[in-house]
């Protein structure tokens, strides 16, 4: 297993913020939460780009394979529109897919919205000889960011839907990239007791 810290990918995209039209919110937003839910080291990677095909290729490939990212997440491009592509690029450059992340984005967002079947997120493994990344599509919104990454919580702090975050530190783990170790109180990663490492480790 790796002993490197955990690199992020974060890519926005939009026709608009990429132009200059409107402020990026998706990056702002994910660097937030991951500021507050990671306990163990991260570094991250920002791109801002609009919604071409080919350069979402393009910007996904170089951050798994140039950059070396463990994780990369996008956000926006994920709806039924004509400009909307992401998940088909996503899929483009992957060698695996893991539909359980779509699935459970839905799920989440279905507590809120009817639309949220509209959603086509999807997430992939792109693998090389020497290295591998999760990619993950996510919403645009800030608020929906949070509640696909954290899930949802009753008034008493029971989790009753479950973030897809939990499942990610597993996930690098079995894809050799770094330990992951989150702020419970945010985010509280799920693996099997013979995979967890003590915390001073």
């Amino acid at each position: 297993m790796s002993t490197t810290s955990l690199k992020i990918g974060l890519v926005s995209i939009s026709d608009r913020a990429s132009a200059g039209v409107y402020q990026d919110q998706g990056i702002p937003a994910l660097q937030e939460w991951f500021g507050a839910a990671l306990s163990s080291q991260w570094q991250v990677e920002t791109r801002l780009i609009a919604d071409e095909r080919a350069v979402i290729e393009q910007t996904l490939i170089e951050l798994v394979d140039q950059e070396h990212c463990h994780l990369v997440l996008t956000t926006g491009g994920t709806g039924p529109a004509r400009r909307d592509v992401t998940p088909e690029a996503t899929l483009a450059v992957a060698t695996k897919e893991m539909p359980g992340f779509g699935e459970q984005m839905r799920q989440i967002s279905l507590q809120f919205v009817p639309t949220a079947i509209l959603s086509r997120q999807v997430a992939v493994i792109r693998e090389s000889t020497d290295h591998a990344a999760l990619i993950l599509n996510l919403p645009g919104q800030p608020k929906s960011i949070k509640e696909t990454l954290e899930g949802l919580k009753d008034a008493d702090g029971k989790q009753k839907v479950s973030g897809i975050f939990a499942a990610v530190p597993y996930c690098i783990d079995l894809i050799g990239g770094p330990y992951i170790e989150t702020n419970e109180a945010v985010c509280k990663a799920f693996r099997p007791k013979s995979a967890i490492k003590p915390s001073n480790a």
